[in-house]
């Protein structure tokens, strides 16, 4: 377990010196937007080139597999992060899009001083934290070669999971996604057979900051039950936003679930048994 919360308040970071921030905004134009403006001091990171090992076909690892450990200690290297780093992650979407997922990545190394901005970059600018634009100059580093240290679950395992009473498979897309009533990013609308449904936004107050760990604590304990932590398994569509849920029930105290990166991009394209609408 981390010796620091997952998150930090946007009136946290003001205080707190000798930190890296890093910017993970989502969005077609997000370098643009980076360049544009971003927190004074942040380095960008962009999911499909640092985050993801993109695929010619999502059939295999889904939308968003993950790059090597190795391949992602030489980004880590090239942001100028190293072991002893205290890193600081933000996007648009309150950790939904990318930051939660670098925060995962992080974690999953091994990296113990990394925290999500609670509230995101608006947050930051609404309390006062200083902008810059351009690109920011730093030192490189070398970040030694890593593993992935954090539980991940395949297809195959999935494919045990659900079926078995002693696992639970938790699925934190929206819930018209789930229910097969849309589907705007991949081929078939519909879920994972046996898998719940508990959206990624319910981890959030109305104000779009994280629930208390109090609560969310009460909310995990109560859906997976006696479940043991080695057999909860959490997705989405492309192991991005799960991280989300990881994160949020690591703030609440709870051991970090499996994750599968594959998600119901991978799942879908696999001819596998599938809930659809009606």
């Amino acid at each position: 377990m981390a010796t620091i919360s997952p998150l930090i308040s946007a009136e946290e970071i003001i205080s707190v010196s000798n930190i890296i921030l890093i910017d993970a905004r989502a969005g077609a134009n997000a370098f643009e937007n980076y360049q544009n403006e971003h927190l004074k001091g942040a380095r960008f990171v962009d999911l499909n080139r640092d985050l993801a090992s993109i695929s010619e076909n999502p059939a295999n690892g889904g939308r968003h597999p993950l790059p090597s450990a190795e391949d992602f200690s030489k980004k880590l290297s090239s942001l100028g992060i190293s072991p002893s780093s205290h890193v600081i992650v933000y996007d648009n979407k309150n950790g939904s899009n990318f930051a939660a997922r670098f925060w995962w990545m992080m974690r999953a190394i091994g990296h113990e001083k990394i925290q999500v901005l609670n509230g995101g970059y608006q947050a930051a600018i609404q309390a006062g934290f200083p902008t810059n634009s351009g690109i920011e100059s730093f030192e490189k580093t070398t970040y030694p070669f890593q593993e992935w240290k954090l539980p991940l679950a395949d297809i195959e395992e999935v494919e045990k999971a659900r079926k078995n009473d002693q696992n639970i498979v938790i699925d934190v897309r929206d819930k018209n996604r789930f229910d097969g009533l849309i589907e705007p990013l991949d081929l078939i609308a519909g879920h994972i057979p046996g898998a719940v449904n508990v959206p990624l936004m319910e981890n959030l107050d109305e104000n779009g900051l994280f629930k208390s760990s109090t609560e969310l604590a009460q909310k995990y304990k109560t859906i997976i039950g006696d479940k043991k932590s080695e057999n909860t398994i959490v997705h989405c569509g492309s192991g991005v936003t799960a991280c989300h849920t990881l994160l949020a029930m690591d703030y609440a105290g709870l051991p970090i679930p499996k994750l599968y990166v594959g998600s119901w991009s991978e799942w879908s394209r696999n001819d596998r048994e599938m809930t659809t609408k009606n």
